[in-house]
Order: C-alpha cells, then sequence, then structure tokens
C-alpha cells in the first residue's frame, strides 16, 4: 500500500472518530479492517496518535487560524489538519512540505478549493512558525 492510501486511511478514521468517543477508536478500526480493507499500521498508528493529541491539535490550528475556529470547521478539514499536524509533529520519515502537500490533495479531493486553500494555510503557517 502506497503512503498516500495510509494517510487516506487515517484521515477516513480520523474523519469517523470525529462522531464517536475515544472510548471507540479500537471498534472503529475493527469496523473499518472488517468493511472495507484491513487498517495498516501506519495508519493505525496516525489515528492512535490524532486521537490522542487532538487538543493539542485545537489548540495549534485555533492559534493559527485568522478567520475560522475549530468548532465551525467542516469535519472534513478538521480530520485532514489533524492527519497533517501528526505527521508533521511526530512522523521523522515524512517531510513537512510532503505532510502539507498530501493534506491540501486531500482537501481538493474530499472537500473543497477554498478548504484546500485554508488547509494549505494553515499548515504552511505552522511550519514557519517552528
Amino acid at each position: 500500500m502506497k503512503r498516500n492510501e495510509m494517510r487516506e486511511q487515517a484521515f477516513f478514521l480520523s474523519f469517523e472518530s470525529l462522531f464517536t468517543s475515544n472510548d471507540e477508536i479500537n471498534e472503529l478500526i475493527e469496523l473499518y479492517s472488517e468493511n472495507v480493507v484491513p487498517v495498516c499500521d501506519y495508519a493505525r498508528e496516525v489515528f492512535s496518535g490524532v486521537a490522542e493529541n487532538k487538543d493539542k491539535f485545537d489548540e495549534t490550528i485555533n492559534a493559527f487560524s485568522k478567520s475560522w475556529k475549530v468548532s465551525r470547521l467542516p469535519k472534513t478539514t478538521l480530520a485532514i489538519l489533524y492527519v497533517a499536524l501528526y505527521e508533521m509533529e511526530f512522523v521523522d520519515t515524512v517531510p513537512e512540505n510532503v505532510a502539507i502537500n498530501e493534506a491540501v490533495e486531500l482537501a481538493k479531493k474530499y472537500a473543497s478549493n477554498d478548504d484546500a486553500s485554508y488547509v494549505n494555510g494553515i499548515l504552511g503557517a505552522v511550519s514557519r512558525s517552528k
């Protein structure tokens, strides 16, 4: 499985988790594995990391967003940002520019061009602040 496909799995799981409690993380992985395709280790790692760091990522998004705060963002955009922020902070094998570009591509595919621009702006600002 290609890295972008693994990232997409992590996005799907992160998106779904926005509608459930953190107690159901393993159940979501199991349901996805049974009904779609088995969840790869990378997607499992990213998804679990997103769940553990969601509050931190919310603070980051709110700090860098000039217009929309987390509570007003579309769930797809939020899940994309979570996955990218996790990769940027915790995955050494993924360069930040790759994480940003892949997040923008996910936004183009599953959200809108406006969302893709927003994702690019937030993640670019986070990257420049380091």
